[in-house]
């Protein structure tokens, strides 16, 4: 489950969070517990930036489909 905290982190912390989880993961010597900590955060912060990104697709897609509305209207027969 996400905290609270995790929701206000923005797209960039969460992501740059994200790359020292997996730079630790990766560098190894972190116990078996430790190493769990560490993915479960990692999957964490994942899901943060999924969220953030399917956002900024919802908003793109979004703004997009109203330029196309008004030029919709704009253009005559």
């Amino acid at each position: 489950m996400t905290s609270k905290t995790d929701e206000a982190l923005g797209y960039e912390q969460a992501r740059d969070e994200l790359i020292e989880v997996v730079r630790r993961l990766e560098a190894g010597g972190t116990t078996l517990e430790e190493s769990l900590a560490l993915w479960e955060r990692g999957e964490e912060l994942a899901r943060v930036c999924r969220r953030w990104l399917e956002g900024a697709r919802a908003r793109l897609d979004a703004a997009l489909a109203d330029e196309d509305e008004a030029e919709g209207t704009t253009e005559g027969p």
